[in-house]
């Protein structure tokens, strides 16, 4: 490989690495802000009554099926 295409070595500053751009750390600290929120705000949960979870499907299934029956 030539020396037309090595990578340049990246720049120093006494010493060390350039530092991260703003945002590298911005977004991540915002993330977590909003989701921290979002969890803090939430109501709680309550559990489905029988009236809320299968018993209306059943129903409905049962009268499709007895409609559907000579």
């Amino acid at each position: 490989m030539s020396a037309a295409f090595r990578r340049p070595s990246p720049p120093r500053i006494r010493g060390l690495r350039i530092p991260l751009p703003w945002w590298a750390l911005a977004l991540p600290v915002a993330s977590f802000a909003v989701l921290l929120v979002l969890m803090a705000s939430s109501s709680p949960a309550t559990a489905a009554s029988a009236r809320d979870g299968l018993a209306p499907l059943l129903e409905f299934l049962a009268r499709v099926v007895s409609l559907g029956s000579p």
